[in-house]
């Protein structure tokens, strides 16, 4: 059954938990799709782990576009989310309407999402009023580590924690069905939850969000250059896949594959009168 916005709303009353990965390409989306999970971010994370940029400001939306599509060609059930990139949606509601509405109509995405709290609420408002869906981003959003001075844990402080607190509000009075929280302290982020009528979407918050996303890189193993706190490896596939291309090489250099059963044959015959061709 396809996961919807009402989907995440019976969730967050019947105290289920809601799955969400990111993915950015149609094989793993489909791999995670059948595997069950509720929803699959097309995050902007793509810059880091698909594209080697040092952070995501750089992505731009023909990237976001480009990979939603494909994602969104092999989600059957799986509710498709897609990040408004930086400078998509901070400089006008204009902008912001209209580049949500690319990312539902070139990306086929399901809803879209947008970093910021109270800053941003007019934008997350016109963006529902246009009937696309929203979900919110609070606490650490990378497109601002040039303005906190790097991935730094929010809402360690009173002012910071009140501020956490008045911007999940501000997202959910804006229209927006859930909110993603991210590094911030569990117990913040439990007293968010408790207070807010829509799901929060945990990362590295703690475990009482109503649900939980992470990179699927990272939680396979795949992302070495910077393993935050708050990932849990659940396979190391990463060195699986090493491995494999370690013996593919030894293998084509030492003329064992592609063995016979790779091959295709002809028939003897015409290879003997192929021969007077040469």
């Amino acid at each position: 059954m396809k996961n919807t916005v009402l989907s995440f709303q019976k969730a967050k009353k019947d105290g289920t938990k809601i799955t969400m990965l990111t993915a950015y390409d149609y094989s793993t989306a489909k791999l995670m799709d059948e595997a069950g999970v509720n929803a699959i971010l097309v995050g902007d994370s793509l810059g880091n782990v698909v594209l080697g940029y040092e952070d995501t400001v750089s992505v731009t939306m023909e990237d976001m576009i480009h990979h939603g599509a494909a994602v969104s060609r092999a989600a059957k059930n799986a509710l498709v989310v897609i990040d408004m990139p930086f400078m998509s949606y901070q400089a006008s509601v204009y902008d912001a309407v209209v580049n949500a509405g690319r990312l539902m109509k070139e990306g086929r995405a399901n809803a879209v999402k947008l970093e910021g709290g109270a800053e941003v609420a007019a934008q997350i408002k016109a963006i529902t009023e246009a009937g696309i869906p929203v979900v919110g981003h609070i606490g650490l959003t990378p497109q601002s580590v040039n303005a906190f001075g790097g991935y730094r844990v929010q809402g360690k402080t009173e002012a910071s924690a009140k501020k956490l607190i008045g911007d999940a509000k501000a997202v959910e009075k804006a229209g927006a069905f859930s909110v993603v929280i991210e590094g911030v302290p569990a117990q913040l982020a439990r007293l968010i939850t408790q207070k807010l009528t829509i799901p929060t979407i945990g990362i590295g918050a703690g475990a009482d969000c109503d649900g939980q996303v992470l990179v699927y890189q990272d939680m396979l193993g795949m992302y070495s250059d910077f393993t935050p706190t708050f990932v849990k490896k659940f396979a190391d596939i990463g060195s699986v896949m090493k491995e494999a291309f370690a013996r593919y090489i030894r293998e084509v250099g030492d003329g064992t594959f592609p063995a016979e059963e790779h091959s295709y044959s002809i028939d003897g015959e015409i290879m003997k009168k192929l021969q007077w061709y040469i």
